[in-house]
């Protein structure tokens, strides 16, 4: 334990509350930095993937960026695990595969998974509810998108 934490509040960390944009784009923001480091592949995958969504079409850029500055924020300060747990219920319901097969895209996108990486799909699949089977067929998608 450090000696801040007895005298810094956590709670100083914690971020607003997320909309639906910040959400999705959280995750896959977490997807790419679960393994300590953001790869440039990454950043490319995550960025093609939002700026492609019709949920992102209409936000001009400087929004963009100030959202995306945002969750940098969080995710400097309080780590992946931070920035999923805010992140993940501000996905809506009939997003949640979407942002589970994005994330495993982004951390596919270097070529080698960590067992970091490992780690976070599997926890993220717990936290977006969804079935194994389900995300299991996500995952070999991904895979085979992939491969080459």
């Amino acid at each position: 334990m450090s000696l801040f934490d007895d005298v810094l509040d956590d709670s100083s960390f914690a971020p607003e509350q997320f909309g639906p944009q910040e959400g999705f784009a959280g995750t896959l923001l977490a997807a790419s930095a679960c393994d300590g480091h953001i790869a440039d592949e990454e950043v490319g995958t995550l960025v093609t993937t939002l700026v492609r969504m019709k949920m992102y079409q209409h936000v001009p850029p400087h929004k963009f960026n100030s959202m995306m500055d945002r969750l940098m924020g969080v995710l400097k300060r309080g780590g992946p695990e931070k920035l999923i747990a805010a992140a993940v219920p501000a996905i809506p319901p009939e997003l949640r595969e979407t942002a589970f097969a994005n994330a495993c895209d982004i951390v596919l996108a270097d070529g080698v998974v960590e067992p970091d990486e490992k780690e976070f799909i599997d926890d993220l699949m717990i936290k977006l509810e969804m079935d194994k089977n389900r995300a299991k067929t996500i995952v070999q998608v991904m895979v085979f998108k992939n491969q080459g």
